[in-house]
């Protein structure tokens, strides 16, 4: 919309209105010009009104008008501007009542919002807050478990290695008897010499069974420890943990059967120590000391 009106185009456009017959309020004027603020039309229809009343003593004045006319004239003129002043307090009356009841709404609106906007606010900030605990949560997990997985593969080389040293036993039990039923035709010097060395041999299993024994009883503390803590700091995400935990379960059933096996091979030494005492007597000092290694390996 254009600006900058003067008061001359005020004074057109409220002239043109009233020999229309219609009343110049700042709407008509403002529609009629196309611009204009309606502070300034308004302060120019009040120039205009004053300047009509000393354009309407002029008219009283004009000496081919009758007094009467001139009268009757002024008399209507001032109830057209009462009237145009009522309707005009009347609008502005209503235009204050409409902008305080919108400044009303829009301050409503406005703190409305800002609440919102601050409640938005907190809970994004608590909602940052909870995926930075959960990262934190999940970093810690993921440590866990790759420390778990490492005590998982340092448990399968531990069995592994006591698998194979069952299985050197189990061949050198296994070499032991060939062995001794070769030689059950020799002389009783050879039966002695073979004898002493299965004793040998019989003390070294024994060393070696005990000794991986208590290996394998170590390794299962250290597993039971490792379980432990591995369901305390998992507890809150059980089942993302159900798959190790059957590993572990596994690995514990792995090392009792390695027991069982380890036991297996404990009768198996006790018979294969036993069947040379039906054919022969032995010495008081063998026996006794393979009594003592059947002790201790029990």
């Amino acid at each position: 919309m254009r600006t900058g009106i003067s008061q001359e185009q005020v004074n057109a456009a409220a002239d043109a209105l009233v020999a229309a017959g219609n009343k110049p309020t700042v709407e008509k004027v403002r529609a009629a010009l196309g611009t204009g603020s309606p502070n300034t039309v308004t302060r120019m229809l009040d120039t205009w009104r004053s300047g009509l009343a000393e354009r309407l003593q002029k008219v009283l004045h004009l000496p081919e008008l009758p007094p009467e006319a001139g009268q009757a004239m002024t008399a209507l003129w001032q109830l057209a501007i009462e009237h145009a002043e009522r309707l005009l307090q009347a609008r502005m009356a209503a235009d204050r009542a409409a902008l305080a009841a919108n400044e009303t709404r829009l301050t409503e609106e406005r703190t409305r919002w800002a609440a919102t906007l601050a409640e938005a606010e907190t809970a994004i900030a608590q909602a940052r807050t909870r995926q930075e605990l959960a990262e934190h949560a999940c970093a810690n997990l993921d440590g866990q478990l790759r420390d778990s997985h490492a005590l998982r593969e340092d448990l399968l080389q531990q069995r592994d290695r006591l698998q194979a040293m069952v299985d050197r036993q189990t061949g050198e039990l296994e070499a032991l008897q060939a062995e001794r039923t070769a030689h059950l035709a020799a002389t009783e010097q050879e039966r002695e010499r073979t004898a002493a060395h299965v004793r040998g041999i019989e003390d070294r299993a024994h060393q070696e069974i005990d000794r991986a024994r208590q290996e394998t009883k170590q390794w299962q503390h250290r597993h039971e420890a490792a379980e432990r803590s591995y369901r305390e700091a998992v507890h809150s995400q059980q089942a993302r943990c159900e798959t190790l935990q059957s590993q572990w379960q596994n690995a514990e059933k792995e090392v009792a059967r390695l027991s069982g096996h380890v036991a297996a091979l404990e009768t198996s030494l006790a018979n294969a120590s036993a069947r040379p005492k039906t054919k022969r007597t032995p010495r008081s000092g063998g026996s006794s000391k393979i009594a003592k290694a059947k002790k201790s390996a029990k």
